[in-house]
């Protein structure tokens, strides 16, 4: 299923204005700045072309006199419109956007920007999680942003602009139909004269479209007002062509007959690794993300995009990755185009007898598995450990990419700790003398345990800096960790809240922290 988000952006060229000429939304005093619109020359006088949110609340609009306008307020701050700018700027956001979300992204001008999310909503949960984080960027940028998304672009342009909401809109797959009912004409993306004209025979929603012949309508007003319909309800296709910064590693292949199969890709694929390669290696450069585009004849396009965890131009590993995600694509008709692009690279040096074919690879090589891996499983889900400063051992740790450059971190070898630790320690009932004599029996999870060997007690302070609201974690609770071995050979890591004598050190509850291997 197609799915397409609509990004609109209905102050952008005053928000850019903002953004690169350092005027703030509002003065010193916390007060609304003076209204800022652009004005371009028409006719000998100059005419409103954009507004910001504080001209527009005042009444200000696109295509009024700024003769006009100044008669809503003396303030009223006129700069010249740029138009060149302005799409510049929005190519820039639509390849920073690309970065993030999906390579299949395009300026939707003059204030928009398309993405084709298909398939690519999986590293951030599901789609609501990641149209909520793009929504959340683009606002920090201090842009005014609506967003909406829905399986046509047309649906997903109409909503985005005429649903008025301040969070993202979701069109639930297969009910784009429904939502575009009740839909102004003008979310049609009509010209202003056939919008003018049908109002004047009545039509005022989309649903009022639908059910009308089209014979009359079309011999009136052009086939473009059945298309616009035809597109916004996936009858015909809307392709999104994605766009790419000038000096990207790319190769693109065209084929005399469409292909549909997975082999014939995967041959493809081979092809194009090796052309990227040798750009790659020209430039002194490794790929550490590929995106690979299939044009089908349809017109739609399609992409899958995989990640290394370091920098390579190696053509087979890089094709063996993308062939991985192949059963992803849809064919269709058939696919007429393939392009490879390297949004993502990086310096890369050359080594002896790298590109001879017959050179057998020595050592390990670690950064194929988990390129493999974690483009199967996902990047989130492939890490290793690195140490953490900090008191509390559940602290102590945190994750980092696999290929990460660990250090020991502060590792103290004379104190070990579990391989294997809960999540948040448990609770236990211990059988032990007080103050630092270790247990002679727990019961953990119903099953009791008796204690054969013991080491301990290892005695922790909290980390007074914090205000934890959890007991375990309190700034002056004392833990004294004892290491235990039972009589059925497992080992743990226990501890006592407490020093077994001062009840301000802790309540004297045990808890099971972790085991060892």
């Amino acid at each position: 299923m197609r799915r397409v988000v609509s990004v609109y952006l209905p102050h952008w060229s005053t928000d850019r204005l903002r953004r690169t000429t350092a005027k703030p939304p509002h003065d010193s005093g916390g007060a609304p700045a003076a209204p800022l619109v652009t004005a371009i020359p028409d006719h000998g006088r100059r005419v409103v072309a954009a507004v910001d949110a504080n001209a527009r609340t005042l009444g200000i609009r696109p295509g009024m006199t700024v003769t006009k306008a100044r008669l809503f307020t003396q303030e009223l701050d006129v700069v010249d419109a740029d138009p060149d700018a302005d799409a510049q700027g929005l190519r820039r956001l639509s390849l920073w956007t690309s970065q993030r979300y999906s390579p299949i992204v395009a300026p939707d001008p003059p204030d928009g920007l398309w993405l084709d999310v298909t398939g690519c909503t999986a590293q951030f949960g599901n789609e609501r999680a990641m149209v909520k984080d793009l929504h959340r960027r683009i606002a920090a940028f201090g842009l005014s942003v609506q967003i909406a998304i829905a399986d046509t672009a047309g649906c997903a342009h109409a909503v985005a602009r005429h649903v008025p909401a301040g969070r993202p809109v979701t069109i639930e797959p297969g009910d784009h139909r429904k939502a575009l009912a009740l839909m102004p004409i003008a979310a049609l993306r009509l010209n202003p004269e056939v919008v003018e004209g049908l109002h004047k025979l009545g039509f005022d929603r989309i649903e009022q479209l639908l059910g009308t012949p089209r014979g009359p309508l079309a011999k009136r007003f052009g086939r473009a007002l059945h298309r616009r319909i035809d597109q916004a309800l996936g009858h015909v296709p809307e392709p999104v062509e994605p766009i790419f910064p000038e000096e990207q590693p790319r190769t693109r292949l065209g084929f005399m007959e469409p292909l549909a199969t997975a082999e014939a890709f995967a041959q493809v694929i081979a092809d194009l690794t090796a052309d990227i390669a040798r750009q790659l290696t020209g430039i002194g450069k490794g790929a550490r993300r590929l995106d690979c585009h299939f044009h089908r004849v349809d017109g739609h396009n399609q992409a899958i995009r995989v990640g290394t965890a370091a920098p390579t131009r190696d053509a087979a590993h890089m094709a063996k990755l993308l062939a991985t995600k192949i059963e992803t694509i849809d064919p269709g008709l058939g696919i007429e185009a393939m392009t490879l692009v390297a949004p993502l690279v990086e310096a890369l040096g050359g080594h002896q007898g790298e590109g001879l074919a017959d050179l057998t690879r020595r050592g390990p090589d670690l950064s194929g598995l988990v390129d493999t891996l974690a483009n199967r499983f996902g990047h989130l889900q492939l890490y290793r450990a690195a140490s953490v400063p900090s008191a509390m051992p559940e602290r102590s740790v945190a994750p980092a990419p696999a290929l990460s450059a660990v250090g020991d971190g502060g590792w103290n070898v004379d104190l070990p700790r579990p391989c294997r630790m809960l999540s948040a320690p448990e609770p236990i009932d211990v059988t032990a003398m007080l103050p630092d004599h270790p247990p002679a029996m727990f019961i953990w999870r119903r099953e009791r345990h008796r204690v054969t060997q013991a080491d301990g007690p290892e005695r922790i302070h909290g980390e007074w800096w914090r205000d934890a609201g959890v007991e375990a974690e309190r700034p002056y609770t004392v833990r004294d960790y004892f290491q235990v071995e039972t009589t059925d050979g497992g080992r743990y890591w226990i501890f006592r809240l407490g020093d077994g004598e001062n009840a301000a050190s802790g309540s004297m509850r045990w808890f099971i922290h972790g085991a060892f291997a």
